[in-house]
């Protein structure tokens, strides 16, 4: 029985060993473990996949930052793995987890910054003050545009974690509710659809929180490539 409804963010251990390693490395392990001798129905479908979403990231990007599209997929594939498995019962889902998703969007975030100084440093710092801006109106500008950008990749990783626990919660909380009301067969019938609904809910925004956050790295790296 869970005493706290934050319990089941809190990574589970077994002899003194914390299981989001396993859960760390289960996509690694689910994709890249089996060998493809031969083309089956599922890589197929993986391919075609890997395909769109290539297409869909990397059109509004010039030649140089196609450079970027291993990692891009791989990102959105690990993130995409990771939120699904965590829906399953008795799992843990690393993605819930700010200095995870911290650990992800601030180096990949530096890393378009970097590549847009290195690459056009005068186009890259002209974002920081935009076309036409009143002289006395520069020095705040600069600050605010400034701050702007050291805040995206909080921006990243509070979007990611924000999402998942709150799905999370509210799972937890009807399931706990439709237990309740295990007395009553009209009322856990319907908490019990409404659970349903909520799980299909949940897996739609596991999948979208991983392409949003791929996109916008795409989008930070079109800005500076």
């Amino acid at each position: 029985m869970t005493m706290n409804l934050f319990d089941q963010f809190s990574s589970p251990q077994i002899l003194a060993t914390p299981l989001i390693t396993i859960a760390l490395i289960m996509p690694a392990v689910l994709i890249y473990a089996r060998p493809r001798m031969r083309m089956n129905r599922s890589a197929s479908i993986q391919t075609w996949l890997m395909t769109t979403l290539t297409k869909q990231l990397m059109t509004p990007l010039n030649k140089t930052a196609h450079a970027w599209t291993p990692m891009l997929l791989t990102v959105m594939t690990y993130l995409l793995v990771t939120n699904l498995l965590g829906l399953l019962p008795h799992t843990f889902t690393p993605t819930t987890q700010l200095s995870l998703n911290m650990g992800l969007a601030a180096p990949l975030w530096l890393a378009t910054v970097l590549t847009g100084l290195r690459n056009q440093p005068t186009t890259s710092l002209a974002h920081l003050l935009p076309t036409g801006t009143p002289t006395p109106l520069i020095p705040i500008l600069i600050i605010i545009e400034t701050i702007s950008l050291l805040i995206r990749p909080i921006s990243l990783g509070v979007r990611l974690t924000a999402n998942l626990t709150a799905g999370h919660l509210l799972i937890t909380l009807i399931c706990t509710t439709t237990l309740v009301f295990t007395t009553t067969p009209t009322l856990a019938t319907m908490t019990s659809i409404l659970l349903l609904l909520l799980t299909g809910l949940e897996i739609a925004v596991a999948m979208i929180q991983a392409y949003v956050f791929t996109l916008l790295l795409s989008l930070y790296l079109q800005e500076n490539s």
